[in-house]
């Protein structure tokens, strides 16, 4: 599968097109990718604080080769930072440097930079330019594309947001080596879910090279992995930007695991794809208890998640307490839940994803007091 170290990933959305560039050392040459964007001589750089000691003064380096200023945004780690109150912070500081709409704004972190920096960014003025470079490989593969951009609230994940499309995404793989093992396999966790919902090649290749993918030792084999799974989000908003109807499959596993997180209180005990991962597991079981698939593949399915590391039962799971009335409940708060019918993304096989709109909250409720106890 692996081509070469470097790849360029085209997202077709009309006058809203970009590219991703996945690769080794990519923010060494940053002028490459950003010299097109603006012609401003500053950048506002939004990072969170342990992205901000690892890797900022490098990064603002390489800006100032081709002699950019750099005005730095620092917020504090953790999903808790996707907030009303960060948001307003952030505003106010682009609005006190009388940012304009043709300045640049970047999302230098994970997950919860790019939310919170791309919603930022479709808010100042009706809209300023913004680009991703994520750091983690769960954004590098997910959350940087797309243009999803949003904030939690005490109601739930993300249900505070808009689709805005960044003008480019650079993601970097040099800045993976500093993370944690953790990180690692949460984001994994994402990759997984592009062969299970799309394409079962890419997930038979997975299994075979998930050693490799996991702990970084072979580029070309990381790299490939990123691109493929940005190949496939890209594949699909190209069809379904907003989310009407196809697009609702990237969620796969996430209505079980933002229930989980918000019922963790989005603590750091919990990282989003530890939630995902389990998340996946439940829908997997789940889609076997609708007879849609078989006990054969689902066991495939969990066995994947376990030998990566992730954990699959609810049980298993750091934080909590994570009762079944409280899941639903968090469930039913799905931005997606119409007319009091929360869809389900299950699988009627594996790379055979669907959206199931008809499904028995009761029943489900029924499933997860069994499951919790497992």
């Amino acid at each position: 599968m692996p081509e070469s170290a470097c790849q360029e990933i085209k997202v077709e959305l009309g006058e809203r097109s970009y590219k991703i560039n996945v690769g080794s050392g990519l923010t060494n040459e940053i002028d490459r990718y950003v010299s097109d964007l603006s012609q401003k001589k500053r950048v506002f750089i939004v990072t969170d604080e342990h992205v901000y000691r690892k890797h900022f003064t490098a990064l603002k380096e390489n800006f100032k080769k081709c002699e950019k200023e750099v005005i730095p945004y620092c917020v504090p780690a953790g999903e808790q930072s996707k907030s009303y109150e960060n948001l307003e912070h952030l505003l106010n500081h682009l609005l006190t440097h009388q940012a304009e709409r043709t300045d640049l704004l970047i999302a230098f972190g994970g997950g919860v930079i790019g939310d919170l920096t791309g919603l930022a960014a479709s808010l100042l003025k009706r809209g300023m330019k913004f680009i991703q470079i994520p750091t983690t490989l769960l954004a590098q593969v997910d959350s940087s594309v797309g243009g999803k951009t949003a904030i939690n609230t005490k109601f739930g994940k993300n249900l505070i947001g808009t689709f805005y499309q960044p003008q480019c995404v650079i993601i970097d793989t040099d800045y993976l080596t500093t993370l944690p093992r953790r990180q690692i396999i949460a984001g994994y966790a994402e990759i997984i879910k592009y062969g299970l919902i799309y394409d079962s090649k890419f997930h038979e290749w997975l299994d075979s090279c998930a050693t490799d993918i996991i702990s970084l030792e072979v580029n070309e084999v990381l790299v490939a992995a990123i691109s493929r799974s940005c190949e496939i989000k890209a594949t699909i908003v190209q069809e379904d930007e907003r989310e009407g109807n196809l697009r609702q499959i990237l969620n796969f596993g996430h209505t079980f695991g933002h229930a989980l997180e918000a019922e963790n209180r989005y603590r750091d005990s919990l990282l989003h794809g530890e939630a995902v991962g389990c998340g996946m597991a439940l829908a997997t079981r789940y889609s076997h208890r609708l007879d849609m698939i078989s006990k054969t593949s689902a066991e495939s399915v969990i066995n994947s998640l376990e030998s990566a590391g992730l954990k699959t039962r609810i049980r298993e799971l750091e934080g909590g307490p994570y009762e079944a009335d409280g899941l639903v409940a968090k469930m039913m708060q799905d931005k997606k839940t119409k007319e009091g019918k929360t869809p389900l993304i299950l699988l009627n096989e594996v790379g055979d994803a669907c959206i199931r709109s008809d499904v028995d909250l009761s029943d489900v409720q029924e499933f997860l007091s069994k499951e919790v106890n497992r």
